[in-house]
């Protein structure tokens, strides 16, 4: 077993894990660059591969068998091309080849490209059925779809290789924890030691977990190996996983697994089950930043003029600061820095004590007070129309806050977090949420933490424009608002 007592390292050392954990950091990073590149790496091949087949077909060794019938400048055709290759992208996604952390074989990979391409053929088949004017040239599409698969599948064996190499090299590797003391465990962290290409990289072992022990500060995720260990343990592995905001798998035991978004993995011939903390561990990450960083950007320029009216109202008003910086603690309990335009009288963190014996939230670990005397006239206008918020779109750029999720809380209203709300750290916090839309502070802090963890395992980016649109319509009729 791998542990060390954090208590008895040095200034040096520490500075040292301060650099490691940087670089981790940017492993993790780059292991996510890698998946995203699949996508864009995809069409180009595509569009490389009807280019080639458009030019093969004027080619005279073609020509020769086959006279052209038909003249298409290249001008009308790549539009078309263009076109076609967005939708075998959607096909391909159908087929699932751009799950995140599936691990697939690169037989099965080729396989599902193959699968993909021919039913993309037959769609485009299809279609000359019911519009034989559409395209006119059979060879063409035929030609089209063999270079698909040859081209698509060369690229996806680089990238591949490219990932390998990577892993072989230490970089973008998921250090993990295995508990267990069987045979099948033995044979796992064999086959992680000797296949660094699988993307692992076993940073510590444990025969029996026990949950006072001290792990490694770069662990990613824990594998509980052994099919025989009881369930009590298993249930409190996986609440010390929660806690801490690590990936979990076990060796699947073959009976059910009653939790949301599983997911199956084989190695080394023994099944092995996931559990994903919300579907934004994989593509729905890259998707959530997108559209975060587009409909920020958006809505920045558009309410540029309204923002520098506030912050003008506010200096004439009260004088600076105009926009103040709160500590909050952020995705995977990591400290974090929100602003807000200034809605209480300078000094209001220091009045805090003196009024918590009036907090109306008793319920939980937030503060509440409907009538705060620290807050302002124009503060509590800002805040019933939630405008004090609006300066938060400039953290949702820098990449610290999301548009949508849970709401950030102080260090110290974490502190006293149960272990169930833990959950709500497991993505980046949100200027609105589902809990905001159903009651905004009218809510008690249990059944917030249940809509935002509700949100986070069954999050969608249908779900997300939704609670937009309806966080205008709940702040337009102003109520809940503190």
């Amino acid at each position: 077993m791998v542990s060390f007592n954090p208590r008895h390292i040095s200034m040096g050392q520490r500075r040292t894990r301060n650099i490691k954990h940087v670089i981790i950091i940017a492993m993790k990073k780059s292991q996510l660059f890698l998946a995203s590149l699949a996508l864009p790496l995809d069409y180009l091949a595509l569009v490389l591969a009807g280019l080639s087949a458009y030019f093969l077909r004027f080619e005279s060794f073609v020509t020769d068998i086959r006279p052209i019938m038909f003249y298409l400048p290249v001008g009308e055709y790549l539009p078309i091309l263009l076109s076609a290759a967005i939708i075998w992208l959607a096909i391909f996604a159908l087929a699932g080849l751009y799950q995140i952390g599936s691990r697939l074989k690169f037989y099965d990979e080729l396989r599902r490209v193959f699968l993909a391409c021919s039913t993309g053929l037959a769609l485009i088949i299809i279609l000359f059925f019911f519009n034989q004017s559409l395209f006119s040239s059979r060879f063409i599409v035929l030609a089209f779809w063999g270079l698909a698969i040859l081209y698509v599948g060369l690229e996806r064996g680089l990238v591949r290789r490219l990932r390998s190499s990577l892993y072989r090299r230490g970089w973008a590797l998921d250090n993990v924890m295995v508990v267990g003391g069987d045979v099948s465990t033995q044979e796992l962290v064999k086959l992680f030691n000797n296949n660094p290409g699988l993307g692992y990289r076993v940073v510590a072992t444990m025969s029996n977990f026990d949950p006072n022990t001290d792990v490694p500060s770069n662990l990613d995720e824990v594998l509980l190996a052994d099919v025989n260990t009881p369930s009590s343990e298993r249930v409190r592995l996986w609440e010390f996983c929660l806690q801490h905001h690590l990936g979990f798998k076990y060796v699947a035991d073959i009976f059910n697994a009653q939790l949301h978004n599983v997911v199956m993995h084989t190695w080394a011939g023994v099944p092995v089950v996931e559990i994903k903390k919300t579907p934004l561990d994989g593509w729905g990450r890259i998707i959530k930043r997108l559209f975060d960083l587009l409909s920020a950007t958006l809505l920045l320029v558009v309410l540029s003029p309204f923002l520098l009216i506030l912050a003008l109202m506010i200096l004439v008003k009260y004088g600076r600061p105009l926009i103040v910086a709160l500590p909050r603690i952020g995705e995977k309990g990591r400290p974090l820095v929100i602003h807000k335009f200034r809605s209480m009288v300078v000094g209001a963190d220091k009045m805090k004590q003196q009024l918590y014996n009036r907090n109306e939230r008793a319920d939980g670990p937030l503060f509440k007070l409907t009538d705060d005397p620290r807050v302002t006239p124009l503060g509590r206008w800002l805040r019933k129309w939630s405008f004090d918020e609006l300066p938060q779109l400039w953290d949702v750029l820098r990449g610290k806050m999301s548009l949508v999720g849970p709401r950030p809380h102080e260090p110290a209203e974490v502190a006293k977090y149960q272990l169930h709300h833990h959950k709500l750290l497991n993505i980046k916090p949100g200027i609105t949420g589902l809990a905001q839309i159903s009651g905004r502070s009218s809510l008690s802090f249990e059944e917030e933490a249940r809509l935002d963890t509700l949100y986070i395992e069954d999050w969608s980016l249908g779900h997300d424009i939704l609670i937009l649109i309806k966080t205008v319509i709940v702040v337009w009729q102003g109520k809940g608002a503190v």
